[in-house]
């Protein structure tokens, strides 16, 4: 995968903070960063898929009255 370099200013205690944990955890400050974000756009990913499903259970009904009945006899029309 190509790397794309990328310039960000935190105040020291932020830095020392990064470069503590990744010595930690054995490895670079890059991958460390790198992680913080992979796991963070997850998190923004799973918290997506769970509002979705939130409000499809809180519309089920909605949806069920207004699609449901048409789209099962089309379905089977279909097998």
């Amino acid at each position: 995968m190509a790397k794309t370099q990328l310039n960000v200013r935190v105040d020291e205690g932020t830095a020392r903070a990064a470069r503590e944990r990744a010595l930690a955890r054995g490895i670079s400050v890059n991958r460390y960063i790198e992680e913080l974000v992979r796991q963070d756009t997850a998190e923004a990913g799973r918290a997506f898929v769970e509002a979705a499903a939130d409000f499809m259970k809180q519309y089920e009904s909605v949806f069920a009255e207004e699609f449901g009945r048409d789209r099962e006899g089309s379905r089977e029309g279909r097998r």
